[in-house]
């Protein structure tokens, strides 16, 4: 370049890639996985209307020209009355001391409560990392009860010491302002090559996905009589031998776990009905998954308290 003339546009400096770490926050059901799943724009972390879900951190990768934006999802931080509460509230922690950006997830459609501001006060000591307010759920209120919600987040953020980098509201469910939220966590990314190869979506293993998929389908008819007391484990995962190339079968064998013999029929179901079931729900979305078809092979067995039992608890992956 000759001086006085100004820069080419290939001399100018291209905006720079920005790729990291992002984490959801918040009381259980507050639709932190449902938002995980819309920004990756796939099913990937495990949604239920059950609180306590997640067990797992599963990372959504979302994939733009200009970042490379991985989400965390963690467990809600509740206040733990067993062993295994304690150990989901350590996996929260050291998440948030690993991440780039929090986002706190508040539910439109239910006031602040004791819950949110336990979290918000553990948020306030985390100084370094920047955090967003996502109030999620904002099809489910008026614009009034939503723009009341906003200002009492606000309010809590100044009460705390906290200052929001945003406040934004999104309804993942309506696919409402989900991009914008895309758009709002990038900048606070540090700049950097991507991490994750195009096309991934997720670097959860294959077998840990295929043993929360059982799982969110064996909550889905019991979740008043069962709370939290199932566990799946995927035993092993083969190919079927002797397929044709063009023909391949892929045998899944799963344990599903549950703490007490009276819990057996309810998920085994008058005549086998209701284990079937969840065979048949959870296998086409293992199938979408894999892209491949699948023998589901399902036992139920008992793990006394396990959620109690450390032994127990290491055992099914914890």
């Amino acid at each position: 370049m000759t001086a006085g003339t100004s820069p080419s546009p290939t001399e100018q400096r291209e905006t720079p890639h920005r790729s990291g770490f992002a984490c959801f926050v918040g009381r259980p059901n507050a639709g932190k996985s449902t938002l995980t799943n819309a920004l990756v724009g796939t099913k990937v972390a495990i949604t239920s209307n059950r609180p306590q879900t997640t067990r797992h951190t599963v990372r959504g990768i979302v994939h733009r020209p200009d970042a490379q934006l991985v989400l965390v999802d963690t467990p809600g931080l509740h206040k733990p009355r067993t062993l295994l509460g304690e150990r989901l509230n350590d996996v929260v922690r050291t998440t948030w001391a690993e991440v780039d950006v929090i986002g706190f997830c508040l539910p439109a459609d239910q006031k602040l409560g004791p819950g949110d501001r336990y979290i918000a006060t553990e948020l306030a000591g985390i100084k370094k990392t920047p955090k967003v307010a996502i109030v999620t759920k904002s099809d489910l209120v008026e614009p009034e009860q939503l723009a009341q919600q906003l200002i009492a987040v606000d309010r809590l953020g100044k009460e705390l010491g906290i200052e929001w980098a945003e406040i934004v509201p999104v309804s993942a469910v309506g696919d409402q302002q989900v991009d914008l939220l895309a758009d709002l966590l990038v900048p606070l990314l540090p700049e950097g090559p991507t991490l994750y190869a195009e096309g991934d979506l997720t670097d959860e293993p294959e077998q840990v996905m295929v043993a929360e998929l059982i799982r969110e389908a064996a909550l889905e008819g019991v979740r008043d009589e069962l709370p939290h007391s199932i566990a799946v484990v995927v035993e092993e995962m083969l190919p079927r031998e002797g397929r044709p190339a063009d023909r391949p079968l892929l045998d899944i064998h799963a344990n599903l776990y549950i703490e007490r013999p009276s819990q057996k029929g309810i998920i085994i179901g008058p005549k086998g009905r209701r284990l079937k079931d969840v065979g048949t729900k959870s296998r086409k979305h293992i199938e979408a998954l894999l892209g491949t078809p699948v023998f589901l092979d399902l036992h139920v067995k008992v793990a006394k308290d396990w959620q109690r039992d450390p032994k127990q608890l290491r055992k099914l992956g914890f």
